[in-house]
């Protein structure tokens, strides 16, 4: 009985520790799934970055937000909840892409409306200068600048990447325009083409990225987008008039839904990875 008992002890350790062996490797093998699928730069160690660097991930994504206010039913900060969440999925979408921290100040004046707090042309173009070659400093070897407010664009952008262009030579930076203009002309078409009002500020594109984006419910106050209404919008420009709310919103946002800021979001997405890639080089 005694040497069975022993060989069955035996055989438990034996079985506990191949169990163990096998939990180790495949928390290895998470381990390194989770590494290789980060393009966070914030959130990577030194040693994540040198490794996706090595493995070919030699873009940074530059891409700034704004802070301002956008009517009373969206927080301030949106341009930034926006641009992290927009500049993640085009690293991920791109695979050969990691982001560094979103630039949350952009070039802008505050108002009478409090909410607003902007820099100047001549700081950005600073700060996207300094950032850049930092960013070649660590090894990338592309730099994409991207913006979620006009403030700035496209002249700030096109200057900086012209000027470091011309001090570098196989290193590279490019201006994406088309995740901005182009993909909030494109948003704005649709919404006409399907009887939704015309905007230009805090108004249904802005509200409904954000409801889609804000999955915790702190960007949106939706108990008020009911009442989300402005200033009207015709054939472009604001009607400010004796009545004017003066609300911050330029156009109605009472139509917003989560809906159709995945479609806008999806839409900027996809209008920033066909440009990047075009622009890229070749190996």
């Amino acid at each position: 009985m005694r040497i069975g008992s022993v060989s069955h002890s035996l055989l438990m350790l034996i079985a506990g520790g191949m169990a163990s062996l096998i939990l180790a490797a495949g928390s290895a093998r998470a381990a390194l799934r989770a590494q290789t699928d980060l393009v966070e730069f914030e959130k990577m160690t030194w040693v994540e970055v040198k490794s996706a660097l090595a493995a070919g991930k030699t873009t940074a994504l530059i891409y700034t937000g704004g802070v301002e206010e956008r009517g009373p039913q969206n927080a301030n900060g949106g341009h930034n909840l926006i641009a992290h969440a927009t500049v993640e999925a085009i690293a991920r979408e791109l695979g050969n892409a990691i982001f560094l921290p979103v630039l949350p100040y952009t070039p802008n004046d505050a108002e009478p409306i409090p909410g607003t707090i902007g820099i100047t042309n001549e700081l950005l173009a600073a700060m996207l200068e300094r950032i850049t070659e930092q960013a070649f400093l660590n090894g990338f070897r592309n730099v994409i600048l991207m913006g979620d407010h006009a403030g700035g664009q496209p002249e700030v952008y096109e200057e900086v990447a012209n000027k470091l262009n011309a001090r570098y030579g196989a290193l590279r930076v490019f201006y994406c325009d088309q995740v901005y203009r182009p993909a909030n002309d494109a948003f704005d078409q649709y919404l006409a083409q399907h009887g939704y009002p015309p905007g230009l500020h805090g108004y249904l594109f802005d509200t409904s990225e954000m409801m889609y984006l804000d999955k915790d419910n702190t960007w949106v106050r939706r108990d008020l987008v009911s009442s989300a209404v402005g200033d009207p919008v015709v054939d472009g420009k604001v009607q400010i008039g004796p009545q004017s709310p003066y609300n911050g919103i330029q156009g109605d946002a009472r139509r917003s839904t989560a809906e159709l800021g995945k479609r806008a979001f999806d839409m900027k997405v996809d209008y920033a990875v066909r440009q990047i890639r075009s622009l890229l080089p070749t190996k």
